[in-house]
């Protein structure tokens, strides 16, 4: 009963985390007319004291002393922040200039992006199932090439940019909260300079647009911790297999949004293209459920021999007692009957 309440809390986090991730579109929408440098330099800037504030909660300061002492995993952290910078900016950016459905089209690659620098990098070997789904997903970026007149660079950059981000936060080995910290604090002074060379140039809007406006901006780093943290409470709760369907719940958002809320132009070509790109996450999907599936029926038939093994170790011990003479040359009390 207690296994199932978590799961049910681990699926509500989980679609919550999602679901902002999906609405940030609307988020940043709202904050015009600040450009897409100011809104970013003010999301690092407001994450951090978010940050600071949320470790204190948690009473999570043990690892900043281990981790100042390992210069190669800062300089990690260093990149990670810069990935993830430049991934926020891109994704403001097409907010800005009404390129929602095109920044959508990139968290749904994403995973093809992943599998793709796992071979190229990590030497992986696929199976055939995530060869065809790759195949197809390169269909489908040659046919929104020509949909759209050129390569779909913005949303091959966000994908490789959060895909190379997500690889490097492996090899980080950070929780969610942890790295959220260490990459904000990274962030803070650049972003730090940035707002303040566009106040010296009256290019900000902070105290310029009411103080409606100003709060919002200063809620940019709430705006960016919530889903993490939903997102790590589920992660605690579900198997990999489900996160693995909750995460196209946001690039879903993203589309409808830019197609209903934004009209954004949707003609058939890249209908074509997107059509191609959601039937190789169905590949993709379909192939990781069968192998978890695979995974779980084999560590059951695993955990039922060693059982039977286990069960026979101790009939045949069982036995050998029984035939075994007592100290005094008497029949044991278990042959007695």
């Amino acid at each position: 009963m207690e296994s199932h309440g978590e799961h049910r809390t681990g699926l509500l986090l989980g679609f919550t985390a999602y679901g902002m991730w999906g609405l940030l579109p609307l988020y940043w929408h709202v904050l015009e007319p600040a450009g897409a440098v100011e809104v970013l330099a003010h999301r690092m800037v407001w994450s951090l004291p978010t940050a600071l504030v949320i470790l204190a909660l948690l009473r999570r300061w043990s690892w900043v002393r281990p981790l100042s002492r390992e210069p190669r995993k800062l300089g990690l952290i260093v990149v990670a922040a810069t990935l993830i910078s430049v991934n926020w900016w891109l994704f403001i950016w097409a907010v800005a200039t009404d390129k929602v459905i095109e920044a959508s089209l990139g968290y749904f690659i994403n995973p093809l992006i992943s599998i793709a620098l796992g071979v190229l990098l990590l030497r992986e070997r696929l199976r055939p199932a995530q060869w065809a789904a790759v195949g197809i997903g390169a269909l489908a970026v040659a046919v929104l090439a020509v949909a759209y007149g050129r390569v779909p660079w913005l949303s091959l950059v966000l994908a490789m940019s959060f895909a190379l981000y997500a690889l490097i936060k492996k090899r980080v080995r950070l929780d969610g909260v942890e790295s959220f910290g260490a990459e904000t604090a990274v962030q803070f002074l650049p972003a730090l300079g940035i707002l303040l060379v566009l106040g010296a140039r009256d290019e900000a809007t902070f105290t310029t647009e009411g103080t409606g406006h100003a709060l919002l901006l200063s809620l940019a780093g709430l705006a960016t911790a919530l889903p993490l943290i939903f997102f790590g409470g589920a992660a605690v709760r579900l198997p990999l297999s489900t996160i693995g369907l909750l995460q196209y719940l946001a690039p879903v958002s993203m589309f409808l949004l830019g197609l209903l809320a934004f009209d954004e132009a949707m003609p058939p070509e890249r209908w074509a293209g997107f059509l191609l790109v959601w039937t190789a996450l169905s590949v993709l999907t379909w192939d990781a459920l069968r192998t978890a599936r695979r995974s779980r029926a084999r560590l059951r038939k695993a955990a039922a021999a060693a059982a039977a093994a286990g069960a026979s170790a101790m009939d045949t011990e069982g036995r050998k007692a029984a035939d075994r003479p007592t100290a005094a040359g008497a029949p044991s009390e278990t042959a007695q009957g």
